[in-house]
């Protein structure tokens, strides 16, 4: 009797455990359950080491797209990294890291159906790469003003024998390799009625006004059609996304004229997005599972796009420096003065020395017409010779002071191919800046003149950016920068000779701290 007893507890006890790790909560208890993951091993690798070094190797891809304005809403596709990762490595790669402080998934729900919109009840979810907490206190906001949402369990359950919902699980590794510590508020629709994006999407839209949130949706487009048939499809999803309006999109995905298995979670997340000030949607990729495959029979389609707030970031206008008028972009090549060249370098060694310790950089322009003008350029740091960090805008879309600003922080901390920078490193790093002049397309091949002229080769959906002193330090000539700009974009080394491959050329003013006697 006695043995009896102690296997009873035993397995209550057992039961107990797999109940608050796994399964719906009642009462307080409520709050302290973890999700566990359910596809890690399936849809993406189990070891932690392996998954990170995955995603960074998609995240560090050759891309020269570049966002103006606050990424308010992300899409991105949930199957396997394997076939759809990259696709939504090409909007993950835009974030920023300390640009939010909480992240909301929404994603539709594969394994069950219930009528309203589940945020997850419990503590945390759960990767390979380490536990994410929930944001309670925005989780239960947002829970408060939508009549068809719930703190729930439903949709997020994961327990051996039972199958897990993995579209918003395969979104969360790739934000902690992008953004570090964040908190999720991780929500599932069980239907995806319009009754349903209207509470919910109003219900968030409400929640974040001024918080520094964003809101990640999560779907694929079209399953199992031929290619062609698949393509037509995704087309009218992607141009009725571009619309950039909810109920046209729900619209026509209720007609059946596309496909998107989380159509919903994305009109939620435009609802969402444009309440907090988003008024633009930007495509970022498109591919399907063929790409990978090679099986064009029966394809599935996989999409990436950010919504972008144009006023997010307002480009800063000459007032800063005392004339209150904005500076156009000239269209000229680089003027800048001895006086423009050391100002912009000691702003950008400025910039990297105050992220470093936790200040704002805030400085007044100089007197200089040129600095407030619409320029590309690009900010390179080394050490001891060594690439250190390199990103830049090509277009000229923001005032020079601010685009040296940016693309200094940028290199220094977000440039994918490098850890970020360090205090120990700050003394050795060297910098460099490069003011570009407008891209023009090369009329000829034979008037490219290396160390004059940087390249940027288009074909297709790859697109790849050399700078002019890259040949020179190299030792390179014409056809060889060609063609390592080819290798650059994703290309084959003579894709620059290929009919329908688009070469551009700008010039660039170059000038570092050493050669202005700064270092």
């Amino acid at each position: 009797m006695k043995r009896q007893i102690t296997f009873l507890f035993i397995l209550l006890f057992i039961l107990d455990l797999t109940d608050a790790t796994f399964g719906s909560m009642k009462g307080d208890s409520m709050k302290d359950h973890t999700r566990m993951p359910s596809v890690a091993g399936q849809f993406y690798p189990k070891d932690p080491s392996v998954l990170r070094s995955t995603i960074e190797e998609m995240l560090s891809a050759p891309s020269n797209k570049r966002i103006t304005g606050r990424i308010k809403a992300l899409l991105a596709p949930h199957a396997g990294y394997i076939y759809s990762g990259e696709v939504a490595a090409a909007a993950y790669r835009l974030l920023e890291p300390g640009n939010y402080k909480t992240v909301i998934v929404i994603s539709p729900c594969h394994v069950e159906h219930f009528r309203y919109a589940s945020i997850f009840s419990g503590r945390s979810y759960l990767t390979p790469l380490g536990e994410i907490p929930v944001d309670r206190e925005l989780a239960e906001k947002i829970a408060s003003f939508g009549s068809m949402v719930k703190l729930d369990d439903a949709g997020h359950i994961s327990a051996p024998g039972r199958r897990g919902e993995h579209s918003l699980e395969v979104q969360l590794p790739f934000l902690q390799v992008v953004l570090g510590d964040f908190k999720l508020v991780p929500i599932v629709m069980g239907d995806q009625s319009d009754d349903i994006i209207e509470s919910l999407g109003g219900a968030i839209g409400q929640a974040v006004k001024g918080e520094d949130v964003l809101i990640v949706a999560s779907t694929d487009l079209s399953h199992f059609h031929p290619r062609d048939n698949a393509k037509r499809l995704d087309d009218i999803f992607i141009q009725a996304l571009k619309k950039f309006d909810h109920e046209d999109l729900a619209g026509i995905l209720a007609s059946g004229k596309t496909e998107a298995c989380g159509g919903g979670p994305v009109a939620t997340a435009i609802l969402a997005s444009r309440s907090a000030g988003a008024d633009r949607c930007e495509v970022i990729e498109y591919a399907d599972s063929g790409d990978k495959s090679g099986d064009y029979s029966s394809v599935v389609g996989y999409l990436s796009a950010v919504f972008i707030d144009d006023d997010g970031k307002k480009i800063r206008s000459e007032k800063n420096s005392g004339t209150g008028v904005e500076k156009k972009d000239s269209g000229k090549e680089s003027d800048l003065t001895r006086e423009d060249k050391l100002f912009l370098l000691k702003y950008a060694r400025q910039v990297i020395e105050n992220r470093l310790n936790g200040k704002e950089t805030v400085v007044e322009l100089p007197p200089s017409a040129v600095l407030g003008e619409k320029r590309g350029g690009f900010v390179t740091l080394k050490i001891n010779n060594q690439l250190r960090g390199c990103i830049g805008y090509i277009e000229a879309i923001k005032p020079l002071a601010d685009t040296v600003a940016e693309m200094a922080e940028s290199a220094a901390f977000n440039d994918y191919r490098f850890r970020p920078v360090v205090q120990g490193e700050l003394d050795d790093i060297a910098i460099e800046i490069s003011v570009l002049s407008p891209v023009r397309k090369a009329q000829k091949i034979s008037k490219i003149i290396v160390g004059r002229h940087g390249i940027i080769i288009t074909r297709g959906r790859n697109r790849g950016l050399l700078l002019p002193q890259v040949a020179t330090e190299w030792n390179w000539d014409r056809e060889t920068f060609l063609s390592q700009t080819c290798v650059k974009a994703g290309l084959d080394q003579d894709a620059w000779k290929k009919e329908g491959t688009v070469i551009e050329i700008f010039s660039a003013e170059i000038f570092s701290e050493k050669e202005m006697g700064l270092r």
